[in-house]
C-alpha cells in the first residue's frame, strides 16, 4: 500500500530524524506531535476508519530510504492513542486502531451545533440520516465511524440536548434534538 497522490505530505516527513524517534525528550514530544498530527490528518483527507499498523504505508518514505521499525511504530501509536484520537481495537496484541477523526466530546458538540444551525431542535432524524444524509455532506461526522457517532449522541443525551429512540434497525434509531 502506497500513500496517495492526492494526500499532501508534510514538510517534516521528508526530514530523516523524523524517521527515529529521538532521545531527548522534548524533542521526542515535538516529534510525536508532529506523528499525531500526520496520522489523523492522513486518516481524516482519506476517510480511513482503522489503522492496521503493518499495512500503514506512513511509517516507511522510500524516497529518503528511512522508515520506522515495529518497536518505533508501537512508540508512535501508543502516543497517538493517549493523546485520545485512537483506540486499540486487540489492545492485547496492539496490530489494530480505530481512527477517531473527532474526538467524541468534539464529534458531539459539532452535531449539535449542525442540529441547531439546520431547524433540527424539536425534530426527529436518523443515525443514518446524520452519518450519510444529504444535510451532513461536509460535515466532520459525515461517514463517521457509527461507534463513535453513537457515543457522541450518548453525550448529548447525558447532557440532555437530545433523546435517543430505538428504530428497527440500528441506523433506524431516532435522534431528537432539543
Amino acid at each position: 500500500m502506497s500513500i496517495p497522490v492526492s494526500f499532501e505530505l508534510p514538510d517534516f516527513y521528508h526530514f530523516p530524524p523524523f524517521f527515529t524517534i529521538q532521545p531527548v525528550l522534548a524533542t521526542r514530544e515535538k516529534q510525536l506531535g508532529q506523528w499525531r498530527e500526520l496520522i489523523l490528518k492522513y486518516h481524516t483527507d482519506l476517510k480511513i476508519k482503522r489503522m492496521v499498523l503493518h499495512e500503514c504505508p506512513l511509517w516507511k518514505n522510500a524516497n529518503i530510504g528511512r522508515e520506522l521499525n515495529a518497536e518505533e511504530i508501537l512508540v508512535v501509536v501508543d502516543d497517538f492513542v493517549k493523546s485520545g484520537h485512537g483506540e486499540w481495537e486487540d489492545p492485547n496484541q496492539r496490530t489494530r486502531c480505530r481512527i477517531l477523526w473527532r474526538k467524541p466530546e468534539q464529534l458531539a458538540s459539532d452535531v449539535y451545533e449542525w442540529a441547531v444551525a439546520n431547524g433540527y431542535i424539536g425534530s426527529v432524524c436518523t443515525v443514518y440520516e446524520l452519518h450519510s444524509g444529504e444535510d451532513v455532506n461536509g460535515m466532520s461526522f459525515q461517514g463517521a465511524d457509527e461507534e463513535l457517532l453513537r457515543r457522541a449522541l450518548g453525550i448529548l443525551e447525558e447532557q440532555e440536548k437530545c433523546t435517543i429512540f430505538k428504530g428497527e434497525t440500528s441506523s433506524e434509531d431516532g435522534i431528537k434534538f432539543r
